[in-house]
């Protein structure tokens, strides 16, 4: 052993807890008091080193244009300093803690990170890879961090980085291993899509090899309009061994003392994707009614799947007591569509009343003398109008049923059916619908509850029921093949080349194009709803409405 090995100092035992919280946008008081508890309660246990929160815990995540005002960038870095000094108020001045804020450098706003310690910042960190796809436009608001920030507790050495800037290899991951730190905080605000998770997993393991360091990787948690913030953070060793992996979509403090002492976790734990889809959607709609204000939710209850899915999801968010559900037959509806709809209320508890719709239509029908497909929009907006008179007198807030597959193609009535707040189901395609709907039945069952969905809702035809005998199949292929054809054209950006190989029909190819290019004008003046795949409508995916381009 070397003389400079005899004398490098020995690391202590260091204990760390990771953050995952659920802060909300702007509100910065409450933000604060929800990290000064996680502090307190961290510490309550036992004595803490190191307490690292998620990217921008302090104004909740994103922030969008709150980053260009003076007002809140002041607030922000005010409630920063002001922070050290509660914590240490607290008696939990003696732990280090890591928290993302936003902080106004000489060029401007920055997606920062503080260190806290002894009622003093004594670090910050300005993020140095600013992402500009997909759902960030942090190049529009956040100037570039170019320096590293380290720091030594118990003479382990601590490099920051801060989200994008572990999804990309040099930066903060190799200035990292030039210093030689042996642990890598990152904080993050990652949102949530299917099969995201074990992205993430693959993505620590290889910046902890690369940069030689542990992986500190904590996550928010919570819903932000769209987005959806699902957790999962973890502790990944130098040598890419999983050592510690928080759970998805609920809120925790993790605890782990490094280095660390036990088997690493071979594989991450195997969760059932539906399952994790589902409580996506749930926590999702559970925080945009609840940081938005509202107390209830309204729906109007089809008996067809979509309205049971959402109702089904908005009484394991709120509880039935929230949750309302309008019936509205017209003279095309079924029986057994006004049946299953009650069906849906007595399995979940929720409260439904039937307004028909058929009077008004007659009114309607007798002023304007519409027939054809304007009779039928006409019974959408009918509906639409209703729901919304409900929402404005009661203080309901609207959801809207759409899924994506049907959004995609403008199978959906503006003012009509599109009318609400929030849209839980708008980037879920039809098929995954069904699945989702026959998960929770199932999931019900294996605890030895009450299916919540109508198996006749599951098995029957789809249909919008605004003409005789009408079927979604009238307009539309079969979901599958709709759906696969979507899943190329939306999501991969697939061209008409691209899905003829593929072995699609060129005619059906042409139509569902064309009906998804046209339909784009309702996309965005649909409701917001939760993101859950890598390309949603709206801030995933950005085309121009006025649009010639064919292909």
């Amino acid at each position: 052993m070397d003389s400079e090995e005899t004398h490098r100092p020995v690391k202590s035992p260091l204990s760390v807890v990771l953050a995952q919280v659920n802060p909300t946008v702007g509100d910065i008081h409450a933000n604060t008091r929800l990290i000064r508890d996680s502090v307190t309660s961290a510490m309550k246990t036992a004595s803490v080193d190191l307490i690292l929160f998620g990217e921008m815990v302090l104004t909740g995540y994103p922030i969008e244009d709150l980053a260009l005002r003076k007002d809140f960038q002041q607030a922000s870095m005010a409630a920063i300093s002001k922070l050290a000094v509660d914590l240490e108020t607290d008696g939990n001045g003696e732990a280090y803690v890591i928290v993302g804020y936003l902080d106004v450098g000489t060029a401007g706003p920055t997606n920062s990170a503080a260190v806290l310690h002894g009622g003093h910042v004594v670090g910050t960190y300005a993020k140095h890879f600013l992402p500009n796809y997909g759902v960030f436009d942090e190049a529009r608001y956040f100037h570039q961090g170019n320096k590293p920030l380290l720091f030594e507790v118990k003479n382990h050495l601590i490099a920051i980085a801060i989200c994008e800037d572990l999804w990309r290899s040099g930066g903060p991951v190799q200035w990292a291993r030039d210093a030689g730190a042996d642990i890598l905080a990152v904080l993050n605000a990652s949102p949530y899509e299917c099969g995201k998770e074990n992205v993430r997993i693959d993505l620590c393991r290889d910046r902890a090899q690369e940069s030689g360091a542990t992986i500190l990787y904590t996550n928010i948690v919570g819903g932000q309009d769209e987005l959806l913030f699902d957790g999962g953070s973890m502790v990944v060793s130098p040598t890419g061994d999983v050592q510690l992996q928080g759970a998805q979509n609920i809120e925790e403090l993790l605890h782990i003392t490094l280095p660390y002492v036990g088997e690493p976790l071979e594989f991450a734990p195997i969760i059932d994707p539906l399952e994790t889809t589902y409580n996506a959607l749930t926590l999702s709609l559970r925080d945009y009614v609840e940081k938005n204000g509202f107390n209830t939710v309204i729906f109007g209850a089809s008996g067809g799947i979509d309205s049971a899915l959402v109702g089904a999801i908005a009484v394991d968010a709120l509880g039935p007591d929230r949750v309302f559900a309008c019936a509205m037959p017209s003279q095309y509806s079924s029986e057994h569509s006004i049946a299953d709809a009650y069906s849906l209320a007595q399995r979940t508890g929720l409260s439904i009343r039937t307004i028909p719709i058929a009077p008004m239509m007659e009114t309607f029908l007798e002023q304007l003398g519409v027939t054809g497909l304007a009779e039928e929009n006409l019974q959408a907006r009918v509906r639409g109008t209703t729901l919304m008179a409900l929402s404005n007198s009661e203080g309901h807030l609207v959801l809207a049923p759409g899924n994506k597959s049907e959004l995609a193609v403008g199978y959906s009535t503006i003012y009509g059916d599109a009318v609400g707040g929030f849209a839980p189901i708008k980037d879920i395609p039809k098929t995954l619908v069904w699945a989702l709907a026959r998960w929770r039945n199932e999931a019900a069952i294996s605890t030895g509850g009450t299916p919540p969905i109508p198996s006749s809702s599951i098995e029957k035809e789809p249909s919008a029921e605004l003409r005789p005998d009408q079927l979604d199949t009238d307009s539309l292929p079969d979901y599958k093949i709709l759906d696969a054809i979507l899943e190329m054209y939306v999501d991969q950006d697939a061209s008409i080349a691209d899905l003829e190989a593929e072995g699609f029909d060129s005619t059906l190819i042409h139509q569902i194009i064309s009906l998804t290019d046209r339909a784009e004008y309702k996309r965005r003046q649909y409701p917001p709803g939760t993101k859950i795949s890598s390309k949603s409508f709206g801030r995933d995916r950005r085309l121009p409405i006025t649009n010639r381009w064919k292909g």
